[in-house]
């Protein structure tokens, strides 16, 4: 008698689900979201930057408040000065996470990450940082380092010792332990990876302009039926705004593409 082999059936394997995409996105933001790295003075002195903005933009408020409704009336007043309050929402979603966890790292004792050396480069997906790949008991883990800390580290593979800030994981210094025996070219790096860089700024500022400069145009126009006046404030700045994230999105998957383009295929 044959025993006929039952080949277990391999389950594909799933795509990443909303859940899981959602803790992503939670963990991004409690380390500090796109101000990772970055020194706890730089973070706090942007904070500052960032509360004296919201406050002109609260000014901006309260002076169309007072002045439009003499003109135009309340409705248009309102919709008029709705507009300020896109940028200070976006300056709390993107300097907020970051500022809180600045402030605990400028007076904390830095912890130290030591492990061999994988990779490194001078430039990364944050403006002003580099990055580095270090393999630890843990698994490789990379973080970003400002780019006059890294000319020390040589090509070959040698131990590192990080001192690394417990929030916003922003590295103090860099130890070397072992022979530089091979100093590391750095490669050029190409004009796509300067403008990839610069997307996840201009975005908001281009979306918070377009959605002001399009309702606050429309508020102050001459426009006599109340109702249409309101009607197209709200719809010329809601219009602007999705457009200028829409050019600012297709731009980012273009570039990403570029990039991905000059990877080396293995």
């Amino acid at each position: 008698m044959q025993m006929r082999k039952v080949k277990p059936k391999v389950a594909a394997a799933a795509p990443p689900s909303k859940g899981a995409t959602r803790r992503q996105r939670e963990r991004y933001v409690e380390a500090g979201g796109m101000l990772q790295g970055y020194a706890p003075d730089f973070v706090i002195r942007l904070g500052y930057i960032a509360i004296g903005i919201g406050v002109a933009c609260l000014i901006a408020m309260a002076l169309i408040l007072v002045f439009v409704p003499r003109i135009y009336g309340w409705p248009v007043a309102v919709v008029a000065a709705i507009a300020w309050v896109l940028p200070i929402a976006l300056l709390a979603s993107f300097v907020a996470p970051g500022f809180r966890l600045a402030l605990k790292d400028r007076s904390a004792e830095g912890r130290l990450v030591q492990g061999q050396l994988e990779g490194a480069s001078t430039v990364s997906t944050s403006i002003g940082l580099g990055m580095v790949i270090v393999k630890t008991r843990g698994g490789s883990e990379q973080y970003l380092v400002p780019p006059a800390k890294l000319k020390q580290i040589p090509g070959n593979q040698v131990n590192v010792i990080l001192t690394v800030t417990p929030n916003l994981r922003h590295v103090r210094s860099v130890g070397i332990m072992g022979q530089r025996m091979v100093p590391r070219v750095e490669p050029p790096v190409p004009p796509v990876m300067r403008q990839l860089q610069r997307i996840p700024v201009l975005t908001p500022i281009a979306l918070a302009l377009g959605v002001i400069i399009g309702d606050d145009g429309i508020a102050l126009a001459p426009i006599m039926s109340p109702a249409l006046h309101v009607g197209l404030a709200f719809l010329v700045g809601a219009g602007l705004g999705a457009a200028a994230y829409g050019v600012s999105y297709l731009v980012q998957q273009r570039l990403t593409k570029e990039v991905q383009a000059l990877a080396p295929r293995t």
